[in-house]
């Protein structure tokens, strides 16, 4: 019987809700049929099986709290042979591990971890040290770009760093060593793993124990004894400082409590973000109290300022979708020189052909919006403006064009702001347009899209309109290029050549783009062209296939 270790499933993640399981103990299995919906800060995750099997053990219930490096189901291989899995547990992340030629230290292998949903690669985008350099625990020894979102990776444990994998630009692969790590003599201890042979693990626990200057660990050794070799056997912990993950840390130190004053829950003794949570609760009921003992309000007046204060004051943390947004914006507006462009656009013929087409796709069980009309006219004007389809590298040198029209929508999703997009665009009517996008959103809203879809597009639109915004000044989605807002449509009064006034159905249009890519007058002419084809959509039929 084989148990699966759930993996780490994103950065600074270390629990997450088990939302459904998708079979029940006893079922007959294949390889990746998913097993599990998971839910964490950032998306909803599908769980697959490792192998062909039966399942034989569910270890959670819905709705409980399913723990990282821990067993989240079993089950029994289909063949004789035991089905090989990964277990990336912190015990297996550390393998292989090699003794040095003194015998008095180890050189472990740092396994990069899964990083995000899907995502199966990383490139190195900065080396923080070099080999031989001395790092301690926690401190960060490389920045990987996803496609989601920039990392980084820090130490385990204290130690000299004796090889780099990769080089700056590699794309390093998940499950594949990182760079390698003499570990510090007294994190050794740290080491030691449950999961060692049974020809092995004996003799290494034993050795532990005799150890004179972990009087804490001696002082248990007589308890060890009633372990049987081969049992699972965790050695007890003693370290200066507390264990916790980065995003955990970065928590505490934003509402300034120190990890040491927490008592931890998590296994061998690791601080959990709910552990901060509630020692954050606690400290602030302990202040709130004392406040309220030690001022006594001057007149019914005062005391209900002081109350409204205290209770309207609230303190949340930043994490999952907004914390990457936030991310990826500041990296935008800072390394990418924006300027803007703003039109109004004529809707009056555009709302009457799709007041025309609407019964054709609704025959088909299909939701005809305006975004499909934008989104062709876009891949349309791309044609002649390639410049609106390319990427710019990171040392503003090497411009490439994209063959691919992936045009992204930005959507509000109940896990925060996502921008997936539809790919080949150029290739699509504008039928398969709207049946994609449907699906899109859909999935989008229930935090349940995939990775391919969230990354390599081209250039995005934001429709503010749909909430009612009239003007926004976008921040490009980088590594775009442009992206566009979309306002409400507004019946607003105009005039004729002659000076007759009628009324027309008007909305606002506003880009922004990449002045190191685009100049201004090409964004002006671009956007005339797309707008054109929107005013008249009857010109798009020349170029549809």
């Amino acid at each position: 019987m084989n148990d699966f270790i759930l993996p780490d499933i994103g950065e600074g993640i270390v629990e997450c809700e088990l939302l459904k399981w998708l079979v029940a103990e006893g079922d007959t299995v294949v390889e990746d049929q998913p097993i599990a919906e998971l839910m964490t800060d950032k998306a909803t995750v599908e769980i697959p099986a490792m192998h062909n099997g039966i399942v034989s053990k569910l270890y959670y219930k819905e709705g409980d709290i399913a723990r990282v490096h821990e067993p989240l189901f079993a089950m029994q291989s289909s063949s004789d042979e035991r089905a090989e899995t990964v277990e990336l547990s912190p015990e297996s992340e550390a393998q292989p591990i090699k003794a040095t030629a003194s015998g008095s230290a180890q050189i472990e292998s740092f396994i990069l971890p899964d990083i995000g949903e899907g995502i199966v690669e990383c490139e190195i985008m900065q080396w923080l040290v070099s080999e031989g350099d001395v790092v301690s625990e926690d401190q960060a020894v490389v920045e990987v770009m996803t496609d989601k979102a920039v990392v980084e990776i820090p130490a385990k444990y204290n130690g000299k760093i004796v090889k780099l994998h990769y080089a700056k630009g590699d794309t390093a692969g998940v499950h594949t060593p990182l760079f390698d790590q003499e570990i510090d003599s007294g994190a050794q201890d740290l080491t030691n793993t449950s999961n060692t042979s049974a020809s092995t693990a004996e003799p290494a626990l034993h050795h532990s124990l005799k150890q004179p200057a972990v009087s804490s660990i001696a002082g248990i050794a007589s308890d060890t004894n009633k372990h049987q070799q081969g049992e699972k056997y965790e050695p007890p912990v003693q370290v200066s400082r507390a264990i916790a993950s980065p995003a955990v840390r970065r928590l505490a130190k934003e509402n300034e409590i120190s990890l040491s004053d927490i008592k931890p829950t998590g296994h061998k003794g690791r601080v959990l973000k709910q552990d901060v949570m509630q020692a954050l609760s606690s400290h602030k009921e302990h202040s709130q109290a004392s406040q309220n003992t030690q001022t006594a309000p001057n007149s019914a007046q005062t005391s209900g300022i002081e109350k409204a204060s205290s209770n309207d004051d609230r303190i949340e943390s930043i994490k999952g979708i907004r914390a990457t947004m936030g991310k990826q914006m500041m990296a935008s507006v800072s390394t990418i020189p924006h300027f803007s462009v703003s039109d109004e656009l004529c809707m009056d013929k555009l709302i009457a052909l799709r007041n025309d087409l609407k019964p054709v796709f609704e025959a088909e069980s299909v939701k005809l919006s305006f975004l499909p009309f934008f989104i062709k006219a876009l891949s349309l004007a791309m044609k002649t403006y390639p410049v609106l389809n390319s990427r710019l590298n990171e040392a503003g040198t090497l411009l490439t064009y994209l063959s691919a029209h992936n045009i992204g929508i930005a959507v509000d999703s109940k896990i925060g702001l996502l921008v997936p997009n539809i790919k080949n665009v150029e290739t699509l009517s504008l039928f398969d347009i709207a049946q994609q996008l449907n699906g899109i959103i859909e999935r989008a809203r229930l935090g349940k899209l995939s990775n391919a879809e969230l990354s390599n597009g081209s250039i995005s639109l934001s429709n503010i309109g749909a909430i009612g915004g009239i003007t926004a000044t976008p921040v490009i989605n980088k590594p775009d290029v442009a992206i566009v807002a979309l306002g409400k449509t507004q019946k607003l009064p105009r005039f004729t050549p002659i000076g007759d006034v009628f009324a027309s159905n008007i909305m606002m249009v506003n880009w922004s783009g990449d002045h190191r890519v685009i100049d201004g007058a090409t964004m002006v002419k671009f956007n005339n062209l797309w707008m054109d084809y929107l005013c008249h959509p009857e010109k798009m039929l020349v170029h549809l296939r």
